[in-house]
């Protein structure tokens, strides 16, 4: 019988949460939130979580009917009868990109909606009223492809205007695409656009990152060489100006695609669950899964979660720095934003050129008032020091978000001092490509923030930690499976092609009344929920059970240390020991330093945690691998702590040669 993962994991004993890494600071919301905020205190947020637990289906309408405009009203809110396939809004009827655009034309028409940045220096604008006009003239040249409401589109481009255009050209028109990071490889690339059936490419020539040029019309063409049958035109845009093959049977180029085309294209009037787009993440089995998102209520989660997470205002410049290829770049970038009618920043390239000071170098230039970015970033910057960002003026930041992972406690510190000046709010956030958008997050006008901690579910989200046995587990500190006990609007709602699987993946646990979010967590006396790690990412050391979370976070909150990440390596003696990969502060450590710093950490971590958690083996290197969202590869460390060579593709990292240097002989 195989061995329940969570308790495999150690995440359900309690006392595998160690005292000394408990956080106790607490910061009260900003004065300045105060009378302001969209949800201005914990009583209101009460009052609003008490009305969902009242009336759920209720609770969700009212607030479908009074953010999203409709062209045929709904008159059912939630189907259950195909549980865990659910439906919402399902008789009503809209358009995703009539919501994001032409509702502000009116009134904000004149508001820049894009203000974009490219690595070399070009600055590009596009108000709602021109941004408007663009997605039209290209909705109306896929059509005149042959793209109809309910085909698939490929979408492998830069982080330029263009990726957001396509996307609700796409949603314009009723196609549904499928947006591929422009750093995978031609394999991922051929899987997903196989998997999608996909009938349009849309590319360019290249894109611009690290102070190269990404050949993306290169991949492209090598991914469409002998498969991909179902592809009947490449899109490329000119982009980055390096030299590309053009196949005149199939490649056409997008400003001559759009050149006769109508700046009005009538938009297709869709059903609330019709498709809006799919998304491919990694799966156990190796196969890409097509996350499938609904329309209407994925769009009413982006507005939602920006007018209470980000407690977005008329005036505010926002800037998520995810790519569009993640669900982040989809719900904070192409379409959250746009739905609130702000202006979104968009930035091509690596945040180190010309030099690390470059994310904040966009946000004094453009005057960035919410900044939302991965803590693998946060930490990556603090690497660097504080005297790079301190050259620029960052007064225009009112709220800082993160996003990806949990953030360490240190890492939230140094962004809320040097980054927030001590006066911005952080609303570290908890969601899923699968949600569609933030499920546990704090309102920034509302919540006292703890730092490392995601804080309490939105109004709406039953979000609960449970045992093996699906109770709810009300021992503060006792850690156990994080699901979410009914269905919300925004969720996916299959995964494309494969309704089985979705249901074996996603409710395979507790009668299938739950979704299972594969993550571990535990709550603190005060109902704080603390994301513990995936309920696999554990160590057993000596018959003890480690999250790999813990170790990490403890070597963060080391002076000297930048980033950390741990693995697990076969022992036989011990069943696993602990490995750990470094980045400090400064210089990457050799020789004795590296010797004497070693030493250091492991007395540290032994300290923090407990003899058992002492590293075996520390490594040092300049970064770590990660994709160029910001992802650690795990996978890749786990291989080098157990000296086995590394044969898969590293291409979609941000620097593939760090991978030589952890793997190098000490």
């Amino acid at each position: 019988m195989k061995a329940d993962p969570a308790t495999e994991a150690g995440l359900l004993k309690p006392e595998n949460i160690e005292s000394s890494l408990q956080e106790n600071r607490t910061f009260p919301p900003p004065a300045q939130f105060s009378g302001h905020a969209r949800i201005q205190s914990m009583e209101e947020y009460e009052t609003l979580c008490h009305e969902a637990e009242q009336d759920y289906e209720g609770f969700w309408a009212r607030r479908a009917r009074s953010e999203i405009e409709w062209r045929q009203p709904f008159s059912r809110t939630l189907n259950s009868e195909h549980a865990p396939q659910y439906s919402w809004f399902e008789d009503g009827t809209l358009n995703v990109s009539v919501n994001c655009l032409d509702r502000h034309l009116a009134t904000r028409g004149n508001r820049v909606a894009i203000l974009f940045e490219g690595e070399q220096g070009d600055v590009r604008q596009l108000t709602y009223c021109e941004l408007h006009a663009e997605v039209s003239r290209f909705g109306n040249a896929l059509k005149a492809l042959g793209v109809c409401s309910g085909d698939r589109v490929v979408i492998y481009m830069p982080m330029v205007p263009e990726a957001v255009i396509a996307m609700q050209a796409c949603a314009r028109i009723g196609a549904i695409h499928s947006v591929v990071f422009g750093g995978f490889s031609v394999e991922s690339l051929k899987d997903r656009i196989e998997d999608a059936g996909a009938k349009i490419v849309i590319t360019a020539d290249g894109g611009h990152r690290g102070g190269k040029i990404i050949p993306l019309k290169a991949t492209c063409d090598e991914a469409l060489a002998h498969s991909c049958p179902t592809i009947e035109h490449v899109i490329v845009l000119k982009r980055a100006g390096n030299k590309i093959t053009m196949a005149p049977w199939r490649d056409v180029w997008w400003h001559e695609t759009i050149a006769s085309q109508s700046p009005e294209c009538a938009p297709e009037w869709i059903s609330s669950e019709h498709p809006l787009f799919l998304l491919y993440t990694s799966g156990s089995t190796g196969k890409p899964k097509g996350i499938q998102h609904a329309s209407a209520g994925y769009l009413l989660g982006t507005i939602l979660t920006m007018k209470w997470v980000f407690d977005i205002r008329a005036d505010d410049v926002f800037w998520c720095t995810a790519d569009v290829g993640w669900v982040t770049g989809h719900s904070y970038v192409a379409y959250g934003p746009l739905a609130c009618g702000v202006t979104l920043v968009m930035y091509e390239g690596a945040p180190s050129v010309p030099d690390y000071g470059r994310f904040w170098a966009v946000c004094e230039r453009h005057k960035v008032s919410v900044f939302y970015t991965a803590p693998t970033a946060i930490r990556a910057l603090i690497k660097h020091g504080e005297a790079l960002p301190k050259r620029y003026d960052l007064s225009s930041l009112r709220l800082l978000g993160t996003v990806g992972e949990p953030i360490n406690p240190e890492a939230w510190m140094w962004y809320h001092r040097v980054i927030g000046q001590g006066r911005c709010p952080i609303v570290d956030t908890w969601w899923q490509t699968e949600t569609g958008v933030h499920m546990i997050a704090p309102l920034p006008g509302a919540t006292p923030l703890k730092p490392g901690s995601c804080t309490k579910p939105l109004p709406g989200i039953a979000a609960d930690v449970v045992d093996e046995h699906g109770v709810s587990i009300t021992q503060p500190d006792q850690g156990g499976y994080l699901v979410i006990k009914k269905p919300w609007p925004s969720m996916l709602r299959t995964i494309w092609g494969d309704a089985t699987r979705y249901r074996d993946t996603y409710f395979p646990k507790f009668g299938g009344r739950y979704y299972l979010s594969g993550d571990g967590a535990r709550r603190d006396a005060d109902g704080y929920f603390w994301i513990m790690g995936r309920v696999d990412d554990v160590l057993k050391v000596s018959g003890h059970r480690l999250g790999t979370m813990e170790i990490e976070s403890a070597l963060v909150a080391h002076q000297k240390v930048a980033e950390a990440a741990v693995v697990g390596r076969p022992d036989e003696v011990r069943g696993e020991c602990v490995v750990a990969f470094v980045v400090v502060r400064g210089a990457r450590p050799t020789g004795t330093d590296a010797q004497e710093l070693t030493h250091e950490l492991k007395e540290w971590v032994s300290h923090q945690i407990g003899p058992i958690a002492r590293p075996e083996e520390i490594r040092y290197g300049d970064n770590l691998p990660k994709t160029r969202s910001g992802k650690i590869m795990r996978r890749l460390l786990r291989a080098i702590a157990r000296g086995q060579t590394i044969e898969e593709d590293v291409s979609t990292l941000e620097n593939p040669e760090i991978v030589r240097q952890l793997a190098e002989p000490r």
